[in-house]
């Protein structure tokens, strides 16, 4: 078999597909009448570093004075199968106006297969595709042509063109022709006008026509109609329908030496190309899921364009008779092969380059004997290390998936656990969601009981309501500030107080309860003295305690800021929250909370807790009462007097930050501190409490309450009340121009010496009493669980005794009643304890021990 004058090249399913035309040896003198089409299927040797021949087939034609070529060849799906198969287009010249065109389908076989012929009185030579079907497509004449294995007959389309620039697949409109025709302005009114004039500028224009639909597609959803006078071919990257419009991305080349990008008819970027006169451009996508654009030149030459934060020429090469795109080494992504031109050796295989511009790069004429394995296991770790991380991402996926189910269940089980507590404090029967509004399935029959909940409901409502006095609300600055005024009938202690908010309204999204956060502050009788006992930093540890109770109750799931204030009998309990994630709904209302821990003693030391909730009101918040200054703090000045209200003040103090410092000088009074304070920071004494004073000065230092007491005329104690540490350093600055030099300023814990020292004695008292009171609680336990051989009050008298030592029968039962109460009394050294009461009992002692500790901390 004789090598003939054409050859073709074709990428199929990761293999090479060489088509040659040929002519059969004969025996001399014999006619020549036949030409055969041969092919060869070469694939990639991983271990040899090339292309071997796995297989081949021919396909006799008749070729008496006939002059055969072979046009094109390409890859297209047939529509009988849905099948993919390479074809390829015959030319068979008899006479000079008769052409007749064979189209042929390879199948896995290599067996040939004629899917249709046609005849023409001229000559295929401009924008020959082939498309699916399989189906032929060329422009003649300006006018556009096609013939499919369906229809068998030529059939020309109802449009003009110049130019053929791309033929594919689009969604919902099947095989679709992108090309170039003269402009059409349209008489209607309502086309788009910056179409119209940008055709009536450039004179042409871009259209697409759905060959089965014979449907006209308007041509600026692929590129401005500008560009019609420069492009020269185009590859379609994606195409899909979106929200019933086509969405398109592509690349183009033009005959300025350009490629251009362009996504839903608009272009996003542009590239220079090295040589002239671009031909074609195809896409590869390579194992980093690069997207490159291999563009060829009619000289021979091939660059790639890479596509990362710009279109940039990643490597070019020359005399390149053809270049390919599948998967030829079979690593699950594409490569590029590129044949080069060798006119010394006859097989086209013999010079060849596989590349994706990265790991994957084979070129013939290199020795691998020598680096064969070392490539092969670098290769081969790469492809093992991609799939260990997919794995690893796909259980991060996994996980990431669980944990938003397990998220998404606990607040399901918060916003029930909020819907139920609203119900009870508002009275009403809380009913709770089936299994199947949960989406749960039971396991066995579940019986419910319907006395529980009216039971907690009616306890509920047996709590008293008259505990409450007032309920007012202030919004300083970004915070919300809610109080509950008590009535003087209240006599339980301020540490079993406090407030929560509640959302009314039912959010689906997010949780009703309000996040607020914890503060303590006392005010005694005349408002003389002033004492704010913040959420301490907790000391270090002298040693562990466990949280025997793993159980957290509503109060610790959601931290408050609760201030206690008591004044002259009247005590106030205060919440302080974040005001702008409230506002974000424009219109709140909030149920206000009251809970309080009633406690009753036993066993002389022993306490029993009962929580219970009183439903003090609900308020109300809007942006625009916000906006109005409704809810604003008022204080100004009248006849050197601060006029703010009660609330007012306990609002300022409720948001602030406390700072108590000990002021001594040793050579001089301290007198300055007072000017200071009237003078430089233009303070004026509230009309409910003269000694605390509000800073009028303008500025950061505005709203500071001070608070100053003098012991003698040497020493003193300064009280700040301001919002940050900005705020204080800026007042101690001030501070300290007016003192003396040899002033001492020392930050102070919180409380007064004598305070903390009463309440660290009441404090030790109260943990000795908790160990003397668990460890007689343990002795009555024993006491009362054992039965003594003699029973209390019956004592055997001197007499009974001689009597019964007298006979044998007597010392023996004597010596039975004495060895029982011998292992009964062993016995009761060594008695065990529930669990549970264990518990009880290192809870108790644990809490006691904490509370001395961090007076011990404070005092310190």
């Amino acid at each position: 078999m004789l090598l003939g004058e054409q050859e073709q090249f074709l990428s199929y399913n990761g293999e090479v597909l060489i088509f040659q035309l040929s002519k059969p040896k004969h025996m001399e003198g014999a006619a020549d009448k036949t030409m055969n089409l041969c092919v060869r299927r070469m694939a990639f040797n991983r271990d040899t570093k090339l292309f071997v021949q796995k297989s081949s087939g021919v396909f006799n034609m008749h070729a008496s004075h006939l002059k055969i070529e072979i046009i094109c060849c390409g890859c297209t799906t047939d529509s009988r199968t849905g099948i993919i198969l390479p074809c390829i287009l015959m030319k068979k010249k008899k006479k000079p106006n008769v052409v007749k065109y064979l189209l042929l389908l390879l199948h896995n076989s290599n067996q040939f297969e004629q899917s249709f012929h046609f005849k023409l009185d001229y000559e295929l030579k401009e924008d020959i595709r082939l498309a699916t079907g399989p189906s032929v497509l060329w422009r003649h004449a300006n006018k556009l042509f096609y013939i499919s294995s369906n229809t068998c007959t030529v059939l020309s389309a109802p449009v003009q063109l110049s130019s053929v620039v791309w033929t594919g697949e689009i969604e919902d409109e099947g095989t679709v022709v992108l090309g170039i025709r003269t402009a059409c302005l349209p008489e209607s009114e309502d086309e788009d006008e910056f179409s119209t004039s940008d055709r009536a500028i450039w004179g042409s224009e871009f259209f697409g026509y759905a060959i089965e639909t014979q449907k006209m597609l308007t041509g600026t959803c692929f590129m401005p109609h500008a560009y019609s006078r420069v492009v020269s071919s185009v590859c379609i990257c994606k195409n899909e329908i979106l929200k019933k419009q086509l969405q398109i991305s592509l690349v183009a080349i033009t005959h300025k030496n350009q490629l251009i990008w362009f996504q839903d008819g608009l272009p996003k970027g542009v590239c220079e190309l090295p040589y002239e006169k671009p031909c074609s451009v195809k896409t590869a996508v390579i194992s980093s899921n690069d997207l490159l654009f291999v563009v060829s030149f009619a000289s021979g030459n091939v660059c790639v364009v890479q596509r990362r934060d710009s279109l940039q020429v990643a490597s070019k090469w020359q005399k390149v008779k053809s270049v390919l795109v599948d998967d030829f080494i079979g690593s699950g992504n594409e490569q590029l092969l590129l044949l080069f031109k060798d006119d010394s050796n006859i097989d086209v295989l013999s010079t060849f380059e596989i590349t994706d511009l990265g790991e994957v790069n084979y070129a013939s004429g290199i020795n691998y004997k020598h680096d064969a394995s070392a490539a092969e296991e670098l290769q081969e770790n790469g492809l093992l290390t991609v799939q260990a991380l997919e794995t690893r991402l796909q259980a991060g996926h996994t996980s990431v998936r669980e944990l938003q189910q397990h998220l998404g269940l606990k607040k399901r089980v918060i916003l029930e656990s909020c819907r139920a507590l609203i119900d009870l404090v508002e009275e009403r029967t809380h009913i709770l969601p089936t299994a199947k509004e949960e989406g749960l399935v039971s396991l066995w029959d579940d019986v419910e009981n319907p006395h529980s909940l009216s039971k907690e409901t009616s306890l509920a409502s047996k709590v008293p309501e008259h505990f409450k006095e007032k309920l007012w609300q202030r919004v300083v600055g970004d915070s919300l500030v809610v109080g509950v005024k008590l009535t003087e009938s209240f006599y339980l202690s301020l540490r079993d107080v406090s407030l929560s908010l509640v959302m009314d309204q039912d959010f689906s999204s997010i949780s009703p309860i309000i996040e607020c956060r914890n503060k303590i502050i006392k005010l005694n009788k005349a408002f003389s003295a002033l004492s704010v006992s913040s959420c301490h930093i907790e000391p270090p540890p002298k040693k562990m305690k466990l949280d025997l109770h793993s159980k957290k109750d509503l109060k610790e799931e959601c931290p408050k800021r609760c201030s206690r204030v008591q004044l002259g009998g009247a005590k106030t309990v205060v919440a302080v929250t974040s005001l702008s994630p409230l506002l974000a709904f424009h219109h709140v209302c909030c149920i206000v909370l009251l809970h309080v821990k009633k406690q009753k003693h036993r066993n002389d030391s022993l306490q029993e807790s009962k929580k219970i909730t009183v439903l003090c009101g609900k308020i109300l918040l809007s942006l625009e009462d916000i906006s109005n200054g409704k809810y604003s703090v008022k204080m100004l000045r009248d006849n050197s007097y601060c006029t703010g209200s009660m609330e007012d003040i306990l609002a300022v103090l409720a948001v602030s930050v406390r700072f108590s410092f000990q002021i001594v000088s040793s050579d001089c009074t301290l007198t300055p501190v007072n000017s200071w304070l009237l003078g430089e920071m233009e303070c004026t004494p509230f009309k409910e409490c003269h000694d605390n004073i509000f800073c009028h000065k303008a500025g950061n230092v505005y709203g500071t309450v001070f608070n100053w007491t003098l012991k003698n005329p040497f020493e003193g104690v300064l009280t700040l009340f301001c919002r940050n540490l900005t705020v204080l350093f800026q007042c101690l600055h001030s501070l300290t121009r007016v003192l003396p030099p040899s002033c001492d300023v020392k930050l102070l814990r919180s409380g007064s010496k004598g305070v903390l020292t009463e309440q660290l004695a009441l404090a030790l008292e109260k943990e000795m009493l908790t160990l003397r009171s668990s460890f007689f609680s343990k002795e009555s336990k024993a006491e009362n669980s054992l039965t003594w051989g003699s029973e209390p009050g019956k004592k055997i008298s001197d007499a009974a005794m001689a009597s019964l030592l007298d006979s044998e029968e007597g010392v023996q039962q004597f010596r039975k009643k004495l060895q029982n109460e011998r292992e009964e009394s062993v016995l009761s050294m060594n008695q065990t304890m529930n669990g549970a009461r264990y518990q009880e009992i290192a809870l108790k002692i644990a809490e006691a021990q904490l509370s001395s500790d961090m007076i011990v901390w404070r005092l310190s």
